[in-house]
């Protein structure tokens, strides 16, 4: 959503390498706002809304209405990054059925969309980056095994940090079926580059205590949606549905005019004279 100076390298690598305990707990972003995108998903009785224009939106960034720049409908290519927790829970029919969802996927995107894994025990594995060699993506789908614990937190800002790592609208797809157990970085900190982040994140959590409030913030603040579901059997029906929603969001953009470049600004986006339902993030952070 805001255009960030530079994504920090270093960091991601921290994350990879769980190197510095101190300063991966608390990453940190340079940004400067030069425009504002966000993914907006209207529906009314449950169905997606086609067909509306710029003129049809209205946006409030901190109360102050904004000029609509550019509205896409299914323009620009995908990043789809799968995040997958492999850890010893996640064995048996619960891999098969997750590879089979992922497959899903996979054979619904088109030939400009790009892909990517990054697959987390107590360590998280990047593999293979964004590409749109799908061929590739599933074949490391199938070398995968499950081992050891969980860093479902640091996978979550990995996955952010690639899926907004290049050209296109990004989407963050987590699964998870236990709590966090061996992150370096903490919860809220990752939620706060959430609030910094172009990616729109869906969740879906396979026996995760309900208690642990994690993948709902961050969907949240991203405008994605978390599932939470008690077996993985029905697992291709909800990452398909996730994709079928995801293309139906339409790519709002403007330059902000009237508001403080820095700090939390809160969005209020709806459509012009509809009894419609509106699904964004709340609102985005810009500045140190």
């Amino acid at each position: 959503m805001i255009r960030a100076g530079q994504i920090p390298g270093a960091v991601l690598a921290i994350v990879m390498a769980g190197a510095s305990v101190a300063f991966a707990q608390n990453p940190t972003f340079s940004s400067r706002v030069d425009a504002v995108r966000v993914d907006v998903l209207v529906t009314e009785n449950g169905k997606p809304v086609r067909g509306l224009r710029a003129a049809d939106f209205e946006i409030l960034d901190n109360g102050v209405r904004q000029a609509v720049d550019l509205v896409s409908f299914e323009q620009l290519p995908l990043n789809v990054v799968f995040t997958f927790d492999l850890s010893d829970s996640v064995s048996g029919e619960r891999l098969v059925n997750l590879r089979d969802a992922s497959g899903a996927v996979l054979s619904g995107l088109r030939k400009e969309d790009q892909a990517a894994l990054i697959a987390f025990n107590r360590r998280v594995i990047v593999g293979p980056p964004l590409t749109p060699d799908i061929a590739r993506v599933r074949q490391a789908l199938e070398d995968a095994e499950p081992r050891g614990a969980t860093s479902l937190v640091d996978a979550c800002f990995a996955g952010m940090m690639l899926a907004g790592s290049d050209a296109g609208r990004g989407l963050v797809i987590v699964f998870s079926d236990g709590r966090d157990t061996s992150s370096w970085l903490k919860a809220n900190a990752v939620v706060d580059a959430a609030k910094r982040s172009d990616a729109v994140v869906y969740g879906i959590a396979a026996g995760l205590a309900p208690k642990e409030p994690f993948l709902a913030d961050l969907t949240n603040q991203t405008g994605g949606r978390l599932f939470k579901i008690e077996s993985t059997k029905g697992l291709s029906d909800v990452f398909l549905e996730v994709l079928d929603e995801f293309r139906q969001r339409y790519l709002v953009s403007y330059s902000p005019t009237g508001v403080t470049q820095d700090g939390w600004h809160q969005l209020t986006v709806r459509v012009k004279g509809r009894n419609a339902t509106v699904r964004a993030r709340p609102g985005y952070l810009a500045g140190q």
